[in-house]
C-alpha cells in the first residue's frame, strides 16, 4: 500500500489506516480472535497505521491491540489517545497535565509497548489551556514514550495554539462525503501549519455503504441506534443520498464504501482515512480503495449527489465535546 507523511516531521503511515474501537465497543458484539486476523491481515496489506484510543472498551481495546501486535511491533505505526475519563457510565474530559502522564503510562501498559508513535488528545477541556496540555505532552516526546503529538476534533484557534507549543503531526476529525464542516476553515488551518488530517468515520458509521441496516435491525448495544443521523426521519433522509453514492459506485465497478474512501483519499497527499472494521470481508474491501483513482467526472457525479449540507442530523447526541 502507498504510504503518505502526515506533519512536518515526517510521520510516514499507510494511506488508509485500520480504526480498531468496533472491536470492543459502540457497534455490538465483537469477536477476539476475528479482530485479532483482521489487525493481522491488515499488517500483511501493507495497512500498518493502527488507531485505538484508552477509552474504547474502558482500555479493552489497547489490551486487544497489544495482544495483536505484539511480534510484529516494527510493522506498526501505533496511535492511541487520551482526555476521555470513564466512571461507569459517566464521562468527563480530562487534559490536565497530570492525568496526560498517568493515562501515557497507563497506555504503554496496557499495549506492552516502549513507546506511542502518535498521541492524541481525543477531546479538549476549555477549562484547561491546550498550551499545558500540550507542554505536557512535549515532556513525554522528550522522555521517548511518544513519538509523535495529535489532536481531535478542535477548532483551527486551538490547532494554531497548539502547534505553537509543539509541533502538531495530525488532526484527527471526522470527514467524509456526509461530514464536510471542517473544509472551511480547521482543514484550511491544518494546511497552513503543515498538519496532516486523519479521518475516522470515513464511511459515515455504515452510512455511506448503503448497507447500514435500520436502525431497529442493529444490535441493542450498537450506538447508531439512536444517533441524530442514523435514526428517524433523518435517517430515511440520509440513506437516499447514500443511494445516489452507490449508483456512481455502481457505475465506476466499485462498492459504495470504496467509492466514499477513494474519494477522501483525492481530498489531498496529506488526508489519511481510517476506516474501523472487525470483519475481514470488509478490511480487503476497505484495502482495495487504495488502488481506485476517481475520475473529473466521477468527483463531480459526488459533488452533485451530495451537496456539503444535503446530510440531515448532527453527528452525535450531544456536539458540545467538538470544538467548531
Amino acid at each position: 500500500m502507498n504510504k503518505r507523511t502526515l506533519g512536518r516531521d515526517g510521520l510516514e503511515v499507510s494511506a488508509l489506516g485500520l480504526g480498531c474501537m468496533g472491536m470492543s465497543e459502540f457497534y455490538g458484539q465483537g469477536d477476539e480472535n476475528e479482530s485479532i486476523a483482521v489487525i493481522h491481515r491488515a499488517l500483511d496489506l501493507g495497512m500498518n497505521f493502527l488507531d485505538t484510543a484508552d477509552m474504547y472498551g474502558k482500555g479493552a481495546n489497547e489490551e486487544l491491540v497489544g495482544r495483536a501486535i505484539k511480534g510484529r511491533r516494527d510493522e506498526v505505526v501505533l496511535a492511541t489517545k487520551f482526555g476521555v475519563k470513564r466512571d461507569g457510565d459517566s464521562r468527563t474530559i480530562e487534559n490536565s497535565p497530570e492525568y496526560i502522564r498517568a493515562a501515557c503510562d497507563a497506555s504503554l501498559q496496557r499495549l506492552g509497548i516502549d513507546h506511542i508513535d502518535l498521541y492524541y488528545m481525543h477531546r479538549r477541556n476549555p477549562d484547561v489551556p491546550v498550551e499545558e496540555s500540550v507542554g505536557a505532552m512535549a515532556e513525554l516526546v522528550e522522555q521517548g514514550k511518544v513519538r509523535h503529538l495529535g489532536l481531535s476534533e478542535v477548532s483551527a484557534d486551538t490547532l494554531r495554539k497548539a502547534n505553537a507549543v509543539h509541533p502538531i503531526a495530525a488532526l484527527q476529525s471526522e470527514y467524509s462525503l456526509f461530514t464536510r464542516g471542517l473544509e472551511a476553515e480547521i482543514l484550511p488551518a491544518a494546511r497552513e501549519l503543515g498538519v496532516g488530517l486523519v479521518a475516522y468515520s470515513p464511511i459515515s458509521r455504515g452510512l455511506l455503504s448503503a448497507a447500514l441496516p435500520r436502525p431497529e435491525e442493529l444490535p441493542a448495544d450498537d450506538f447508531r441506534r439512536h444517533l441524530p443521523r442514523t435514526s428517524g426521519e433523518n435517517a430515511e433522509h440520509n440513506r437516499a443520498l447514500a443511494a445516489e453514492v452507490k449508483k456512481i459506485a455502481d457505475a465506476a465497478g466499485v462498492t459504495a464504501a470504496q467509492l466514499s474512501l477513494a474519494w477522501l483519499l483525492a481530498q489531498g497527499e496529506d488526508v489519511v482515512p481510517i476506516p474501523g472494521t472487525k470483519r475481514l470481508k470488509y478490511l480487503e474491501e476497505n484495502a482495495a480503495a487504495a488502488d481506485i483513482t476517481l475520475t473529473p467526472q466521477q468527483l463531480d457525479a459526488l459533488a452533485a449527489a451530495v451537496p456539503a449540507d444535503a446530510v440531515r442530523g448532527t453527528r452525535y447526541l450531544s456536539m458540545n465535546e467538538v470544538e467548531r
